[in-house]
């Protein structure tokens, strides 16, 4: 059994109430850092710790905290990115569900180490029964003296706050989030300045996503040398999976990093294998923006080593036979999966979340959305695929924020790895015309029809 974290007390009866919760050590980590550290000890603890950014991009997390201006004066603003909306993750809200103290006790630590007094926990529109759960559990935390003015006789004060967003994808994007929770229409800024110099009301501004907020509670209350033992070499720590798809036990489960993919693909401890007898054909280890893989390089790299489940060992190789841990929104998929119609489902959603600040972005989706359900409808033409290849070039580094990138690598995977298969639906428009057309036909039966090429 690998250590657990973040989920080592969530089953216990009542830890969603702050008694149950303190009961269980709660708050220790603010008592310890409030009363034992200064601000720039918690910092380095958790620089020591190489805790990287959880929400997808992996930056570390103390790196980013020192980057905060200190020198200006102005007040500074810790904000929590709990808006999780990329498709396949879920790790976020199954955190701020069953264990909101958590989040709150690493915000109010964080907070301190940014020498922050007013916070935010920005929260996704269709969270509305987390964000009453997260509501409820501020006012237990304040009314215990863990919020307010003079927190523990410290001197230190902190006002900590929870603000809806109203459902888009591109308040996930931290300066997006920002204008947003200022009451802006949410368009990503071009940067720089960061937010770590001109963020929320133009002061020093650090944003970090849920589970990388509740990992620093562990870290302060042991050591941050003590977390970077688990893990192996830059991926330190523990890392939440939010599991879905043709699997055997789908859920949100907590890894040590390091972690074979194919024993957590396979283990009964973890997914259990495949949910049927259909065999695996494709994976997505890191939500709906990252690179599709194919069989025959989730369990091994190209070289022939391991595949673990790791920031490094899933992007070797790059995008030509790598993806990216991202947010770990982990979607398997058998044989009877069709990746056309996925990546036109996944296009859809990015058109539809694209801001439209981007002309790449707002025209390009666009173009990738209806290109794609012209393929999958049996209307598609042999240089569609070209054309996809090329829009998705094109959209890809010419965007302010990364939601171009998002809506670009999933095409050019699927079309690097499964480009028979897009061809298959373009010369036999008649057999992919039936909704399940792979249910009763894989791909893996037909593919012999069509003279594999590659780009």
């Amino acid at each position: 059994m690998s250590q657990k974290i973040l989920l080592d007390k969530i089953n216990i009866p009542g830890i969603k109430t702050y008694e149950v919760y303190r009961q269980n050590g709660g708050y220790t980590s603010v008592e310890k850092a409030l009363k034992t550290l200064t601000p720039d000890e918690v910092v380095e603890e958790v620089k020591k710790s190489g805790l990287r950014g959880r929400g997808g991009a992996g930056f570390p997390a103390g790196m980013k905290w020192s980057f905060i201006d200190k020198k200006s004066g102005k007040p500074r603003h810790l904000v929590c990115n709990a808006d999780e909306s990329e498709p396949g993750t879920f790790k976020d809200r199954y955190l701020m569900e069953f264990i909101p103290h958590l989040l709150i006790e690493g915000m109010i630590t964080s907070s301190f180490a940014l020498g922050a007094n007013l916070s935010y926990i920005y929260i996704r529109g269709e969270y509305m029964w987390v964000y009453k759960i997260l509501e409820r559990a501020i006012a237990e935390a304040k009314a215990a003296g863990w919020l307010g003015k003079n927190i523990l006789g410290s001197g230190y004060d902190l006002e900590l706050y929870v603000h809806c967003g109203a459902g888009a994808y591109i308040c996930g994007e931290e300066t997006a989030l920002i204008e947003s929770l200022e009451g802006k229409r949410g368009n990503p800024r071009i940067k720089p300045p960061f937010p770590a110099v001109s963020g929320l009301w133009a002061n020093p501004t650090v944003v970090n996503n849920v589970e990388t907020i509740a990992t620093v509670p562990w870290i302060i209350n042991n050591s941050g040398d003590d977390y970077a033992k688990i893990g192996i070499g830059r991926s330190t720590g523990t890392k939440l999976i939010s599991a879905s798809g043709h699997i055997k036990n789908p859920g949100v489960y907590e890894i040590e990093l390091g972690l074979s993919v194919d024993e957590f693909m396979n283990s009964d401890e973890y997914l259990g294998g495949m949910s049927s007898s259909r065999p695996l054909k494709a994976f997505v280890p890191g939500g709906s923006s990252v690179p599709i893989l194919p069989a025959e390089l989730i369990f091994k790299t190209a070289n022939g080593e391991d595949r673990l489940m790791t920031y490094e060992s899933l992007s070797d190789g790059g995008f030509a036979t790598g993806s990216m841990l991202g947010s770990g929104g982990f979607i398997v998929y058998n044989d009877t999966a069709c990746i056309v119609r996925n990546t036109w489902n996944f296009a859809r959603f990015y058109h539809h979340e694209s801001c439209g600040q981007c002309t790449p972005c707002r025209e390009g989706t666009g173009w990738l959305e209806k290109i794609l359900w012209r393929i999958e409808n049996g209307q598609g033409r042999e240089e569609d695929i070209e054309l996809l290849w090329s829009i998705q070039s094109k959209i890809e580094g010419n965007t302010i924020c990364p939601l171009g990138d998002a809506a670009s690598w999933p095409v050019a995977a699927a079309i690097r790895h499964f480009r028979d298969e897009f061809e298959y639906h373009v010369r036999f428009p008649e057999k992919i015309k039936n909704r399940e057309h792979f249910v009763a036909e894989p791909f893996s039966q037909v593919k012999h029809l069509v003279a594999k090429q590659t780009i």
